[in-house]
């Protein structure tokens, strides 16, 4: 009998004791699939068949799964990153292709012993940060079916959430893996962008993409990072790096009074001081930071050239194809437009100035330890005020791949109704592996669980 939520470690021991168990394995995540009760989290399945077959195979191949990192371990991949026999639609039915090969992330894992099960729903072309901006339908909360999933790697996250899979891969250029992480109570890894090859990844903004990981808990998902990262010469952005290490009781820099913007939501303000609380437990020096000139570079995303970047992937498609887009994707992307070189370099300049004032902060601090989103709102909400609401969930994520800075989001705590918080926890690049350790210990310090079984725990 599998728990709850699916992880590496339960299936490793398993494993260990009978390799002929992943057939077992693979028919119990058929059957979670199948009766799913959310029918938007995924885009397009592996057969049945093919699964099982590639099941059959790694067994024969490698009988032995201590010599494989991943052996049997199934997972999703976000329709916007390839995979071989399968169509990638980036949420966008006339934009659907066959991929002949797949991502080189997705290979990596797939070389590590772990099985593909399916390809999962986001916004539009990974433009937006709520999960309701796909012809596929609106994944939901599982805490709420009212409230949004999160996005844009949405169906990603409830596939964790819910249990069918132990980890998923996202994409995140804006806070895409923290948000629906912290909406559904799971872990969201955002390596340092370029830590993880782009290859076969479709472009939301190049530039400033990442390659992410859904997980049950922070240990795992950087576990699944060091495997999936690779440097890559075929990923103009991929890069080399070695690991930083942060100091045993580190600078830990959160939000003065003035800057925290809830957007009303007291209970959310109280979790996260109780987050910094915890936080200062750890034995971490709780220092303020001036937020404006992080926030300042959030806003180029949306209100910059980066956002004519958008079109630089996808742009003769759009022309082509503009009654195909979803409405508020299109808004966003006809925006894109007023953009000129000269203000594309304007906005490089203004990077540059902004990049400096930020580091006069980080100067006082080895790490920052914001909230994941200041609030959540339904899907109805949502749907009624899509420009507005969306910006909202940025207000702490937008500015980090600008800085190209590592970042984990975990658990922090519920609110009196039932909804999930999160906190994410930033460095400087190539502080993945240093960040796992006081994230998991934050993870650990909020007692909530993983995904849905905190609800399961609650209720017994």
């Amino acid at each position: 009998m599998l728990p709850a939520i699916l992880s590496l470690d339960c299936l490793r021991l398993i494993y260990l004791d009978r390799p002929a168990a992943v057939i077992e394995v693979v028919e119990e995540v058929l059957s979670r699939i199948a009766s799913a009760k959310d029918p938007a989290i995924f885009i397009s399945l592996v057969a049945p068949a093919d699964l099982r077959r590639a099941a059959r195979e790694l067994l024969q191949r490698e009988p032995d799964p201590a010599l494989l990192p991943l052996w049997g371990v199934p997972f999703a991949v976000k329709d916007n990153i390839d995979v071989a026999g399968l169509d990638t639609t980036a949420a966008c039915p006339a934009f659907a292709y066959r991929a002949n090969n797949d991502a080189t992330t997705v290979a990596r894992l797939k070389a590590a012993g772990a099985l593909v099960v399916g390809k999962t729903n986001l916004d539009q072309f990974a433009t937006g940060l709520n999960g309701t901006r796909s012809p596929y339908g609106a994944p939901r909360s599982v805490f709420n079916s009212d409230y949004v999933s999160g996005g844009s790697s949405s169906g990603s996250a409830i596939a964790v959430a819910a249990g069918l899979v132990p980890f998923a891969l996202g994409t995140d250029t804006a806070g895409s893996a923290r948000v629906p992480a912290a909406f559904n109570n799971i872990v969201g890894i955002k390596p340092t962008p370029g830590l993880l090859s782009l290859a076969g990844v479709v472009p939301a903004c190049w530039s400033l993409d990442c390659v992410s990981i859904l997980s049950a808990s922070v240990a795992e998902g950087a576990r699944i990072r060091r495997v999936a990262e690779r440097f890559d010469q075929f990923d103009p952005y991929s890069l080399h790096g070695t690991q930083q290490s942060l100091a045993p009781c580190p600078r830990v820099g959160v939000l003065a009074e003035k800057d925290r913007e809830f957007y009303g939501d007291a209970e959310n303000a109280a979790l996260y001081e109780l987050a910094i609380e915890a936080m200062r437990g750890t034995g971490a020096e709780i220092t303020t930071i001036d937020y404006r000139p992080f926030q300042e570079i959030g806003a180029l995303l949306y209100d910059g050239p980066w956002l004519a970047e958008r079109l630089a992937g996808i742009g003769k498609f759009v022309d082509k194809h503009p009654q195909d887009l979803d409405p508020a994707v299109r808004a966003l992307l006809d925006g894109a437009r007023r953009y000129s070189a000269i203000d594309a370099f304007a906005g490089l300049h203004r990077l540059r100035e902004l990049r400096r004032r930020a580091e006069a902060e980080w100067a006082n601090a080895d790490l920052l330890l914001l909230p994941t989103s200041p609030a959540i709102y339904t899907v109805e909400e949502m749907r009624a005020d899509p420009l507005r609401l969306n910006a909202r969930f940025g207000t702490y994520t937008n500015f980090v791949n600008f800085l190209g800075c590592s970042a984990i989001a975990v658990p922090a705590g519920f609110k009196s109704d039932g909804l999930p918080f999160g906190v994410t926890l930033v460095a400087p690049p190539f502080h993945d592996d240093a960040l796992a350790i006081p994230a998991t210990a934050m993870h650990r310090a909020a007692n909530c669980g993983t995904g849905y079984a905190k609800q399961i725990i609650a209720a017994e």
